[in-house]
């Protein structure tokens, strides 16, 4: 009776702690998405009482939107860019801050990790200044090398503005990921530097030899919260910065969300979208895994 009442006792205790974030997230994950799937089957403009059910219409509109396609592409260029960009620095930053003795080591990390305290809506107004065709800094900074005074219109062409969103986007994301990478590092026993010491490896042989496989789960989590949190956060960035333009050539899935059902008040066209980005974070998820699963078998 004594075993089957702290049996009971623990049962109780964890469902104490369980249940309430289990509601949570019933009611502010699982139940948006049924909603998203619920209003997606019905034409409607989100503020009138009917609504009429069409089916999967709004699905099919939305694969044969050319924008939407668009959108998709700039996401993962996004996804991808930021991944690159990010990895590479953090990780770099993370290895130099503490693999070499530093003095101001602490000052640096301090400055690398300010970005993620500031609000987005800040580091947007910001980078919207540096790119400004007339006060600009970066136009300021090039009409140093030149005779007149430079205005590019930084964000003002189709071709090239989607690539003025990854400096911003990657310089606001360094400093979580190398916190990260650092406490990962400050995990490797240091017996293991002094032995490849000892045995007469540079530290190059050292990062690939010892601290990239030993780092390599956090990098895992790092890669995949990026490509999460690119392709369902990456409106707030955009929209700040150029709402989709020039001529929708910025547009990413949850900015074209935004316009479609709370500007042009097409709820069910942008639940649709809403949908599509939750099978495309689910799909790009699973063949993430399964390829970093691979490059972990083959680093063992």
């Amino acid at each position: 009776m004594k075993r089957g009442t702290a049996s009971f006792s623990r049962n109780i205790f964890i469902a104490a702690f369980t249940l309430p974030t289990l509601l949570f997230f019933c009611l502010f994950t699982i139940w948006p998405v049924v909603q998203a799937l619920y209003y997606s089957l019905f034409d409607w403009s989100g503020m009138a009482q009917h609504k009429t059910f069409i089916g999967f219409d709004n699905f099919v509109d939305m694969f044969k939107d050319p924008i939407v396609w668009r959108a998709i592409g700039n996401d993962y260029f996004l996804v991808a860019g930021k991944i690159v960009g990010i990895m590479l620095l953090a990780t770099f930053f993370a290895v130099a801050l503490t693999r070499f003795n530093f003095k101001l080591a602490g000052f640096f990390r301090s400055i690398f990790f300010i970005p993620n305290v500031i609000s987005v809506v800040v580091v947007g107004v910001l980078w919207n200044f540096i790119y400004n065709p007339q006060i600009g800094f970066l136009n300021g900074f090039l009409s140093l090398f030149t005779k007149e005074q430079v205005t590019i219109a930084w964000l003002g062409f189709p071709s090239h503005t989607i690539w003025m969103l990854l400096p911003p986007a990657i310089w606001a994301g360094i400093g979580f990921y190398m916190i990260l990478l650092i406490a990962a590092i400050q995990n490797i026993p240091s017996s293991y530097f002094e032995a490849a010491d000892m045995e007469g490896a540079g530290q190059w042989r050292q990062f690939r030899s010892i601290t990239l496989p030993l780092i390599w789960e956090q990098m895992k989590v790092s890669i995949l919260n990026i490509m999460m949190t690119t392709l369902n956060g990456s409106f707030v960035i955009v929209w700040l910065m150029t709402e989709g333009g020039p001529d929708n050539s910025t547009q990413v899935m949850g900015s074209y969300l935004y316009q479609m059902a709370f500007r042009q008040y097409h709820f069910g066209f942008g639940a649709a979208i809403g949908v599509l980005i939750l099978v495309l974070s689910l799909i790009t998820t699973i063949v993430l895994q399964r390829i970093m699963r691979q490059e972990t078998i083959e680093m063992i």
